[in-house]
């Protein structure tokens, strides 16, 4: 996801929480606070949506409805609120939030890589998911040759490498739930819904 820091007339000189992002437009854009500076991504671009809707999409089938599934779904990291992130697609195994924004660890968080987010979505999200206690974290690199895929799991407070596959290889994971995914799927033209699994690979 790509991000700037942008400053805007009428930003109270003082730590924001999420409190503030109601006075925000609703502009497409997404707002996120990283102890309470606003960080501001412009709208995804297609190639980015894309891989993000077949993987929620794959999701949803696989674990057929029994997790919460939501794309840029809002989640508080701090109990003041003011460090806030929007992943691109999140898995959780609680009731959606009576009010506000999601505040626990979802199972598993996702980012799409964009070329200026590579060290903000493997450095900066990867310490703070970790310190949140997010269980899984994949990073989405949707390159023009070779989408990838990289698997993190939490271990001792922080993330280890657990799996990664390339372009046609098939991704397998038994975390939040059992799966396989080809990445190539992911942003590819073609039948993608009948291949994302790897099921009908060499027919």
């Amino acid at each position: 996801m790509s991000v700037m820091t942008t400053r805007q007339q009428d930003i109270p000189e003082r730590l924001l929480t999420t409190d503030d992002l109601e006075h925000f437009p609703d502009d497409g854009r997404r707002y996120e606070l990283a102890d309470g500076r606003l960080d501001v991504s412009p709208a995804p671009k297609p190639k980015h949506t894309r891989a993000t809707t077949r993987l929620s999409a794959h999701l949803n089938f696989i674990c057929d409805g029994e997790f919460e599934i939501h794309e840029s779904p809002g989640i508080d990291l701090n109990g003041d609120r003011t460090r806030h992130r929007v992943p691109d697609l999140a898995v959780f195994d609680v009731p959606l939030p009576e009010s506000g924004y999601f505040s626990v660890p979802p199972l598993l968080a996702v980012e799409i890589v964009s070329p200026d987010s590579v060290l903000r979505d493997n450095h900066t999200k990867r310490i703070e998911y970790a310190a949140f206690g997010v269980p899984a974290y994949w990073i989405v690199n949707p390159l023009a040759d070779k989408v990838g895929l990289v698997e993190f799991r939490l271990e001792d407070g922080q993330y280890r490498e657990a799996a990664q596959a390339h372009g046609e290889d098939v991704f397998t994971t038994d975390f939040p739930f059992a799966l396989a995914l080809v990445p190539h799927w992911l942003t590819a033209d073609g039948p993608w819904l009948r291949n994302i699994g790897g099921s009908a690979d060499g027919e």
